[in-house]
């Protein structure tokens, strides 16, 4: 009940011409606000039943635009610390875009580019900050399936952050299992290759990598069997290709290069025989059971019973796992500036990154009847700014 005593004795001030304005102000953005909502939800519903009619007339196969799409849900989705942020995505009638976190500690690829080896210290601290992003895209229920160095980029400070989560589309021929299947039984085999010492070994293998990180064929070498075999395979896929990373990080190349992608695929599918540690590079039975325990049958395969099997592993002793991205780097960063790129390495020229040609038999007025093909793929994660109508007053992120 109302305490009328109080009520009269409680003093009933005027409101202000401010707080008018403001109360105002923040009404009008809040019907802004909402009535977009209903506006883009409607407009959607609307752009999808005209998409839908498009691909069934086009031929298009729902998987083709999926994958594409897998990206954007797990960069909105994953709001973590180990994941490469998406600020905005959009699109035109014929390039997808991405505003992206910047990182400028560069990438895995070229950090091991520029050493030999990792000593075991270095690589237990990368190994156990990777552990933790692959484990945290899991539990949005995502599998990334192409854990490689090249996707393992660093902030300022060299903590490990995720990127890269197309799942290759299935445009690149490296996840095509018939790409490395069909295979030419006449090929040369790398007979060279192997009859290398270590040494040569890792500075053949830095010399060809470059081309392979930016080739539309790519490289198999991080690639689990079983996601070869296309006989269904699980989570348990990411753990193997970590595992042939620590074998990179230690030994200097990883354990199925070959001079060719195909003779690495035949090295990876008979992974029981060719998966052996060079005796001149010597490293610890700790590290050498858990890459045995990443790069094993997927039945066997150490995470199987979660994550918690994993950071308890002998290799581990002493990790900090609560505190790791807290603690510094391994290996620190030099950042000269907000926009320093000299830690990633030169792009190399390559086909993939020449703009793509309207072709002559699609005019311009084909593609506006057509509608923009990656429906809900346009993203803004600071909405308050972009907000048809809205005062830049809320910056909540919309997914």
């Amino acid at each position: 009940m109302i305490d009328m005593a109080m009520t009269e004795q409680t003093p009933c001030f005027p409101m202000s011409n401010h707080t008018k304005e403001r109360v105002t102000m923040t009404k009008m953005t809040l019907e802004n606000f909402y009535s977009n909502l209903i506006t883009q939800h409607e407009e959607r519903e609307l752009r999808q039943k005209r998409l839908e009619k498009v691909m069934e007339q086009e031929g298009l196969r729902d998987e083709e635009v999926g994958h594409i799409r897998a990206e954007r849900d797990i960069l909105v989705e994953a709001d973590s610390l180990w994941v490469v942020k998406m600020f905005y995505s959009f699109q035109d009638k014929l390039n997808l875009y991405l505003i992206m976190e910047f990182l400028p500690g560069g990438d895995m690829m070229t950090l091991l580019m520029k050493k030999d080896t990792l000593t075991e210290e270095e690589t237990q601290f990368y190994i156990a900050e990777t552990v933790l992003a692959i484990d945290s895209i899991h539990q949005l229920g995502f599998i990334h399936r192409d854990i490689k160095p090249d996707n393992l980029l660093l902030d300022s400070k060299g903590h490990v952050k995720l990127s890269d989560f197309g799942l290759c589309t299935g445009l690149k021929k490296a996840h095509r299992t018939d790409f490395y299947r069909n295979l030419n039984h006449s090929l040369p085999s790398d007979v060279n290759f192997q009859n290398m010492n270590s040494k040569r070994k890792a500075e053949t293998w830095k010399r060809n990598r470059r081309q392979l990180a930016f080739s539309t064929v790519g490289t198999p070498d991080y690639i689990a069997p079983e996601v070869f075999l296309q006989t269904g395979y699980n989570k348990l896929c990411d753990w193997w290709s970590l595992g042939v990373i620590m074998y990179e990080m230690l030994i200097g190349y990883p354990p199925f290069c070959s001079e060719t992608p195909q003779e690495t695929y035949k090295k990876v599918m008979n992974w029981k025989e060719t998966l052996t540690f060079p005796p001149e590079v010597p490293i610890s039975e700790k590290a050498k059971d858990l890459i045995l325990r990443f790069c094993c049958d997927w039945e066997q395969r150490i995470g199987a019973s979660g994550v918690e099997e994993i950071k308890t592993n002998p290799f581990f002793e002493g990790v900090d796992w609560e505190h790791i991205r807290e603690r510094p780097a391994a290996i620190p960063i030099e950042i000269k500036s907000i926009d320093d790129t000299s830690n990633f390495d030169e792009f190399p020229d390559s086909d993939i990154l020449k703009p793509i040609s309207v072709a002559s038999n699609h005019p311009d007025s084909d593609f506006k009847n057509k509608d923009w093909v990656f429906i809900n793929y346009t993203y803004k994660r600071f909405e308050g700014l972009t907000a048809r109508g809205a005062m830049p007053t809320f910056s909540k992120p919309r997914k």
